[in-house]
């Protein structure tokens, strides 16, 4: 009996041993990496003295795991991707890939285009407006201002300045203006500065020099004040200086003239905006004298409609 337990003992230390001796492919291998990580939190991991911590594994490299549950691989995290992220390119080194701070851009601006209804009755087509292309810091600027009445071109003044940004916010500029319209035509050297004043006025002040030692001067102001995103509101002031008397275009000597309106516009599109407002103008000095030789008022409150486009 005794004898029989023990061949029965033998034989099952004989399997046993037989089993531990089975192929190796038969076993998973664990890294000791991962029996770290598996075994503590994430920032225990961290300070766990191992200095090639793989991240956190992709969806790819779960569905690696799925597959392949009979061995588990880690790839250290310096053979994850190459160091040079760039593969040897350089800024400017691939054609069409440059990237520019300061494009040339422009833009057309039709600030006002306008039917005047003055309180006499009378009637008149006005425009401001301006187009300027370049930079950032240099631009071609051409501006235009001007009304025709009862069919007839009253008075046009147009600019054409090279702006260069000397300031945030604030452009110098200079170049030429000359007037069309009633009287003989006048020729200016313009110098001048645009931008931004405090509280987001916009500000425009320009001085001329014309032939024969004639000067002039203009400042123009202009506010936007927003009720809604598209309602706005639109003040704007602008006055006109004259050196000397000019008879022949109705100009006198100091300030000439003086125009404030009060628009507000609807903006359909940030593009295109309709809008009705009150302009009133004023004349001074000599300049009052000259409108009333020729029949016109000194001052006159206008109603006018509109619409305001950019392109």
């Amino acid at each position: 009996m005794n004898a029989r337990i023990g061949a029965l003992a033998a034989a099952c230390a004989l399997a046993c041993l037989m089993a531990m001796a089975g192929p190796a492919s038969a076993r998973q291998t664990v890294h000791p990496k991962d029996m770290t990580d598996a075994s503590m939190p994430q920032h225990h991991a961290h300070h766990a003295g191992h200095a090639n911590v793989a991240p956190p594994p992709t969806a790819a490299a779960d569905l690696s795991h799925a597959t392949h549950d009979t061995h588990t691989t880690v790839v250290p995290a310096t053979e994850a991707r190459s160091p040079d992220y760039s593969d040897g390119y350089g800024h400017g080194s691939m054609p069409g890939m440059d990237m520019h701070d300061d494009p040339a851009i422009g833009m057309l601006l039709l600030d006002r285009f306008e039917y005047v209804h003055a309180r006499d009755g009378s009637h008149a087509i006005a425009i401001d407006g301006e187009a300027w292309y370049g930079g950032n810091f240099d631009k071609l600027w051409l501006k235009f201002e001007g009304e025709r009445t009862d069919g007839r071109l009253q008075d046009l003044r147009t600019e054409a300045l090279w702006a260069h940004a000397v300031a945030p916010f604030w452009d110098a500029q200079l170049g030429v203006r000359h007037d069309f319209g009633i009287g003989p035509g006048r020729t200016w050297a313009a110098f001048g500065i645009e931008g931004t004043a405090p509280y987001w006025f916009e500000t425009e002040a320009t001085l001329y020099v014309g032939q024969g030692g004639r000067t002039a001067a203009r400042v123009a102001f202009e506010y936007e004040a927003r009720f809604t995103q598209r309602l706005i509101l639109q003040p704007s002031l602008e006055a006109n200086f004259n050196g000397r008397d000019d008879p022949q275009r109705g100009a006198g000597s100091g300030l000439s003239n003086m125009e404030a309106g009060l628009r507000l516009r609807y903006e359909i599109r940030r593009e295109f905006a309709p809008y009705v407002g009150v302009v009133w103008q004023q004349r001074f000095g000599r300049s009052r004298d000259y409108a009333r030789a020729q029949g016109e008022p000194a001052n006159d409150l206008q109603f006018v409609a509109g619409f305001r486009i950019w392109f």
